[in-house]
């Protein structure tokens, strides 16, 4: 599964008005409830890519990538979190 990841990432920004539209839909699958995909979805540098096309998409890209960048929206808030903790600690 998560090798499927870069390729659908680059379809979000070089694929065609379809593709782009599965790759989106094909990242929230792999999302769901899937903690290590969410994390390498993220590490993969989705985020840019889904902003995007929830902005300059098709109408039903623009969802499917809404509906993506809120599932990971979770994982975002952990991550981000745990990196100001692991920067606290190592500055004490």
């Amino acid at each position: 599964e998560a090798g499927a990841i870069p390729p659908l990432i680059n379809l979000l920004t070089s694929g065609t008005t379809d593709a782009k539209e599965n790759a989106a839909d094909a990242l929230w699958n792999l999302a769901v409830d899937d903690d290590k995909n969410q994390v390498a979805i993220l590490e993969a540098g989705a985020i840019s890519p889904l902003v995007n096309l929830a902005f300059s998409g098709s109408d039903i890209a623009k969802e499917k990538a809404a509906a993506t960048l809120k599932l990971l929206s979770k994982k975002i808030d952990e991550t981000l979190s745990s990196r100001k903790r692991k920067r606290h600690s190592s500055s004490i």
